[in-house]
């Protein structure tokens, strides 16, 4: 179940689309798609706040998961913090308690994060630790506090980590998305640049507990094995419009299914548009 909850918590608070960055409104006619940076016109602002309700097999409460954005500077530029948690509730959590806390501060500018902090603690496997980026030097510093260790690895253009990626996503043009095109991610992650894949595939009306959305289909391919019954078994919607967030996940697991859904939000920088 740990490894349930935390590729959930990873998928929509930290990244529910992990990163990439390659540039995506510089598509060929191939299945590869890149991405443009628009920082300027942000599609999320100060004061957002998401909420996610995870189950089991449709039935079962997991545990929720909350998204908010916060505003700061540093080095005498403008900066968004971001804070990802989740939390195992219900009959999930007597037996196995999951509480993560993700945190994130990217420039406003570039969108490139410059902090990473992962405070977990997951039926009882813990995390401490923080992630600096140097992206002039390309170079992140990885402090492990629980094992007080300092280690140094060499990063590429444009990286990003498990909570900026999914922000840094949102704010792409993805107008010109067809029907196969792959989105490629990276991200830096537990010490190493992990390469991720989205698929697009098309777009869809799907009901939420707010009405009928419009939304964009996404398939990331996973690994199968002894999570997911084969590679093509996760699924993420996400909205149709100037916002872009993440409304329902799907998974196929070995052993039932994994949802998550947007149960709760506030401060959208755009009109959320609802078909009643």
């Amino acid at each position: 179940m740990k490894n349930i909850i935390l590729l959930f918590i990873f998928l929509i608070t930290f990244t529910s689309f992990g990163q990439s960055i390659q540039k995506l409104n510089e598509k060929s006619n191939g299945s590869v798609v890149k991405t443009n940076n628009s920082a300027q016109n942000f599609a999320f602002q100060k004061g957002e706040w998401l909420k996610f309700k995870m189950s089991y097999s449709n039935f079962l409460n997991a545990g929720f998961s909350t998204m908010e954005v916060r505003e700061t500077t540093h080095n005498q530029k403008e900066a968004f913090h971001i804070l990802g948690k989740g939390k195992s509730t219900g009959i999930v959590s007597l037996f196995f308690n999951v509480k993560d806390d993700y945190q994130t501060y990217m420039y406003k500018e570039s969108m490139l994060p410059y902090r990473f902090i992962r405070k977990i603690d997951e039926g009882g496997y813990t995390k401490d630790e923080e992630i600096l980026f140097n992206h002039d030097k390309k170079e992140a510093t990885v402090k492990n506090y629980k094992h007080n260790t300092v280690n140094k690895h060499p990063i590429g253009d444009d990286i990003q980590d498990l909570l900026s990626s999914l922000y840094f996503l949102r704010n792409q043009n993805l107008t010109n998305l067809k029907v196969g095109d792959e989105i490629e991610l990276k991200m830096f992650i537990d010490q190493e640049t992990t390469n991720f894949k989205l698929r697009f595939l098309g777009k869809e009306v799907i009901k939420t507990k707010f009405g009928k959305v419009k939304s964009l289909k996404f398939r990331p391919m996973v690994q199968a094995g002894r999570v997911f019954k084969e590679q093509e078994s996760l699924t993420i919607w996400i909205s149709d419009d100037d916002n872009k967030i993440p409304l329902l996940i799907k998974a196929s697991l070995a052993v039932g299914s994994l949802r998550a859904d947007l149960d709760q939000f506030k401060g959208l920088a755009h009109p959320f548009n609802i078909i009643f």
